[in-house]
């Protein structure tokens, strides 16, 4: 193993590789959410999914233990809290509840948005929409439950922040979002939201355009007053791996430029998570202004071919698969750390991390391993 001599701090090493310069080495920033983290720490599903605390406690507890790592992955929530702030907009089977306490809690994917939906989240926005109506259909909280859930949420970020104080480091982000396109695939369900797209597009564009108004609106003041410059964006469906280019370019595209130009503009950096195969995607990210994006692949992207594409465009972040990190030994998590970092980590603008989330039943020696090679392999 190359010997690797560390002259930035761990937030310098960071920004080194999201502005695309050459840091001392490449970052590590594993997405270590509580899920995983309830394994390494050895506290059960059923403990991470009732109590925020518990969830914050166990990811820091891995932190500790493997001599930390860059700026950490924000994973102060439980699954209801997801559900009240209307990141995941589904029914839940949860840990402790409706499933054992040893399983990672479930999303049930429904037909539960209905065509004239569409309109009433064109008129209402999201955010009255969902509250006023949805969020109820999804069965999972009552009314009352509400505005406890969402200050456990709250609370839960304040002490994701008081352990990254207490360690000297920042979040990688705290403000966030999913896709408008994203969202309602996921309230509407597949198939259907698909169907949509084909035989009723107007509606689901008007939804588009005003839930994306909402978002610039509501998100960009509230990522400028945390002072954080990164944030995120999720989408999973979007990609040529299930729509044509035609339906990327019309239903997608043009909605993630205006968010993405509204970030920048205040100097704050879009991270995109984005599993599935983008592979036929990659070259819309060159239309992004340079700096201005991190895109997060789960494995299925080719990552390699990401870098020989958007070299000197935009930062990279991935993409170490789940079964490696599940299934595999620890000289296979090394060797691929190790291809990953020689192949597109020698010029900057590359973040190592899992592919996706690192996955509950990870082996503690592989996530380890995948540490350690980050912080002592460099490029050849």
């Amino acid at each position: 193993m190359s010997a690797v001599i560390e002259t930035m701090t761990p937030d310098e090493r960071l920004w080194a590789a999201i502005r695309l310069e050459r840091p001392d080495r490449v970052p590590v920033v594993p997405t270590l959410l509580p899920e995983p983290a309830a394994t390494l720490a050895g506290v059960s599903q059923a403990e991470v999914a009732g109590d925020v605390e518990t969830a914050v406690k166990a990811v820091f507890h891995v932190f500790d233990e493997v001599g930390g790592w860059e700026n950490p992955y924000p994973a102060s929530y439980t699954p209801l809290q997801l559900q009240a702030g209307g990141v995941f907009p589904m029914p839940m089977r949860i840990p402790g509840v409706d499933l054992a306490d040893d399983i990672p809690y479930q999303l049930d994917e429904k037909e539960l948005l209905v065509p004239e939906d569409y309109e009433a989240l064109a008129e209402l926005g999201f955010e009255r929409f969902y509250y006023d109506d949805f969020l109820w259909r999804i069965g999972n909280l009552e009314r009352d439950e509400l505005s406890r859930v969402q200050t456990a949420m709250v609370q839960g970020g304040a002490l994701f922040l008081e352990e990254c104080a207490r360690r000297d480091t920042r979040p990688l982000f705290l403000a966030s979002a999913l896709h408008p396109f994203f969202t309602l695939s996921l309230m509407r369900s597949m198939v259907p939201f698909t169907q949509d797209l084909y035989y009723a597009p107007e509606p689901v564009e008007r939804a588009l355009e005003r839930m994306t108004d909402d978002l610039i609106e509501k998100q960009v003041p509230f990522a400028k007053q945390l002072g954080i410059d990164v944030w995120l964006l999720t989408e999973e469906r979007a990609s040529c791996f299930f729509f044509p280019p035609s339906v990327f370019e019309r239903f997608w595209w043009p909605h993630t430029c205006r968010i993405v130009e509204a970030f920048w503009a205040e100097g704050i950096v879009t991270l995109f998570h984005l599993d599935t195969s983008w592979d036929k995607n990659l070259p819309y990210f060159k239309e992004l202004p340079r700096g201005s994006a991190i895109l997060e692949f789960d494995g299925n992207t080719d990552i390699v071919a990401a870098k020989e594409l958007l070299r000197g465009h935009v930062c990279l972040k991935g993409d170490v698969p789940a079964a490696l990190l599940s299934i595999g030994t620890v000289e296979e998590v090394e060797a691929y750390c190790r291809k990953l970092i020689d192949s597109i980590g020698d010029d900057g603008g590359f973040i190592l991390s899992s592919g996706c989330s690192v996955p509950a039943d990870v082996r503690p020696e592989n996530f380890r391993a995948m540490i350690e090679t980050g912080k002592h392999h460099a490029p050849r």
